[in-house]
């Protein structure tokens, strides 16, 4: 038996048990009322309001609070400085964003910066190229979550998949949310769709959801395209409703983000995202976007 073959054992082997494990889910019931029904649906209105037409569950817990509650506030350009980062928390803490995501140099400032606030800190892991290998992963995810990462969006062994060598990408993803989970920390696992074919998203997808991933993530935004509506419906089909599914790269404007929620997205990476939350709010957008995600 070939290389390949064992790979594709072990494929079939995950989806067969991500399939039983899914037939053994018991039924979901509201955590406020004990009732088959969700008796909630105004924990939903966030999404809604963002121009929903097909909603999966939010991976952290519970809806978001409006549009900006969907968004990664996002500055991941390697020339930023450190006055651009500070000037990202404000934003973030004015406009109550999700999260801010950085590169690993500046998680310990924004821990500092938003401390007092909600919102949380991202942190990106072997990014944006995926070629470090899993022990080096699982170093710099620890590392970021010691500096006050709360989520870690990590990327996939992208030439690993494409060589059919289903194994090592597994442990790949395995080194970083198996500390993740150790913490309490969502992880999100980015397969950078632009690169594969739609039955390699699935598998990437697939493996994400067997290694205990939080979210799958389209794009970094540093590839030959970011997220899009096709790649995104197709992740949450085979994620199903228990994951997140992040969108990135592209998201420049209120309708992208409505496009990307109606499609199953959960949480949007942009760096446009003062932009979107004035739009949602009928306001003039003031400025333009960062470039670089």
């Amino acid at each position: 038996m070939d290389v390949r073959s064992v790979d594709l054992a072990r494929l079939i082997a995950i989806v067969a048990e991500e399939v039983l494990a899914a037939s053994r889910q018991p039924v979901t019931r509201c955590a406020c009322h004990r009732v088959a029904e969700d008796c909630c649906p105004g924990r939903l209105q966030g999404v809604i309001d963002a121009g929903a037409a097909r909603l999966g569950l939010h991976a952290a817990g519970g809806a978001p609070t409006g549009v900006a509650g969907l968004i990664d506030h996002t500055l991941l350009k390697p020339d930023a400085t450190r006055k651009d980062i500070e000037q990202l928390c404000k934003e973030a803490a004015e406009f109550s964003f999700a999260t801010v995501c950085v590169n690993p140099a500046w998680v310990a400032l924004c821990h500092g910066l938003l401390r007092s606030t909600p919102v949380g800190v991202c942190s990106v892991v072997g990014f944006p190229l995926g070629a470090t290998t899993p022990d080096v992963k699982h170093f710099e995810t620890r590392r970021v979550i010691f500096d006050g990462a709360r989520e870690v969006d990590m990327v996939i062994n992208i030439g690993a998949l494409k060589s059919g060598d289903v194994r090592t990408v597994e442990r790949d993803i395995e080194a970083v949310t198996g500390p993740c989970r150790d913490c309490g920390v969502i992880s999100k696992v980015i397969i950078e769709a632009a690169y594969l074919t739609d039955e390699e998203k699935v598998t990437a997808s697939t493996l994400a959801k067997a290694a205990g991933a939080d979210f799958v993530k389209t794009s970094t935004g540093f590839g030959p395209g970011g997220a899009t509506v096709a790649d995104v419906a197709l992740m949450r089909r085979v994620v199903g409703a228990e994951m997140g599914v992040k969108a990135a790269g592209g998201v420049k404007d209120l309708e992208a983000l409505k496009a990307m929620v109606a499609a199953g997205a959960t949480r949007v990476g942009a760096s446009a995202g003062v932009r979107i939350v004035q739009q949602s709010k009928g306001q003039v957008p003031a400025g333009g976007t960062r470039a670089g995600y």
